[in-house]
């Protein structure tokens, strides 16, 4: 089996360590010290985020989707698989070295994506895109962490909370869905996002897109129209 080649580091604002690329033949690995956060064999949760998210906002003219985090771009491609020629996606990546990552070493899992003119990166804080939005987004998907608390930096727990589920509720449109991925079911986050308004499904899906491999949870959160 070959090794695994260290290709580049990248550190996380606020402490949040550092994150490293990793290469082995054409599989590559973006890893937080010991975890693996995304590895590019597996990506078949990420693309339910998109479409299960998409089946819900369908109907809507001119979707705008937010996804948090671009990783190793699985969601995104997805979701420009789906969405129309009118919609927008904007992506929004705390960590610039990832974008350099897609457009150099990881250019070819990419498959040019960063280049559709529906795709907007947005460097910086997701949760400031989201707590600056009013109504503005059709979509939000975050995938940002393994589950729902701060595990790439603590702040993210700001997310997680009732007063960030209730800062996603508000910049969503009506009927919009907040979507959030996560490695395991957690019963307490379920009952936030009651607490914030959401109406609320929790669906399981495989990692892999052959329909094995880890149970992943993701929640739809659906913002109804009054």
């Amino acid at each position: 089996m070959l090794p695994w080649t260290q290709l580049d580091t990248a550190t996380m604002p606020d402490g949040g360590g550092e994150l490293r690329l990793k290469q082995r033949g054409s599989e590559f690995s973006i890893m937080l010290g010991t975890i693996e956060l995304m590895n590019s064999r597996l990506s078949g949760s990420e693309e339910h985020l998109a479409r299960l998210s998409f089946e819900r906002i369908k109907s809507h003219p001119k979707p705008h989707l937010l996804i948090g985090g671009l990783g190793m771009g699985f969601t995104l491609r997805a979701a420009l698989a789906i969405v129309g020629d009118d919609a927008r996606v904007t992506v929004g990546e705390l960590v610039p070295a990832v974008v350099d990552w897609a457009r150099g070493p990881m250019a070819e899992v990419f498959q040019g994506c960063l280049d559709d003119p529906r795709t907007d990166i947005a460097l910086g804080d997701v949760g400031l895109l989201i707590g600056n939005a009013k109504a503005r987004y059709d979509a939000i998907l975050l995938d940002v962490d393994n589950g729902p608390e701060g595990l790439t930096r603590r702040k993210n727990d700001d997310l997680y909370s009732v007063a960030g589920l209730r800062a996603a509720k508000a910049a969503l449109k009506p009927n919009g869905v907040l979507s959030v991925w996560s490695s395991a079911p957690d019963a307490g986050f379920t009952r936030r996002l009651k607490e914030a308004g959401f109406a609320v499904e929790e669906l399981k899906v495989r990692a892999s897109t052959k329909g094995s491999g880890a149970r992943h949870i993701i929640w739809m959160a659906t913002k109804k129209a009054r």
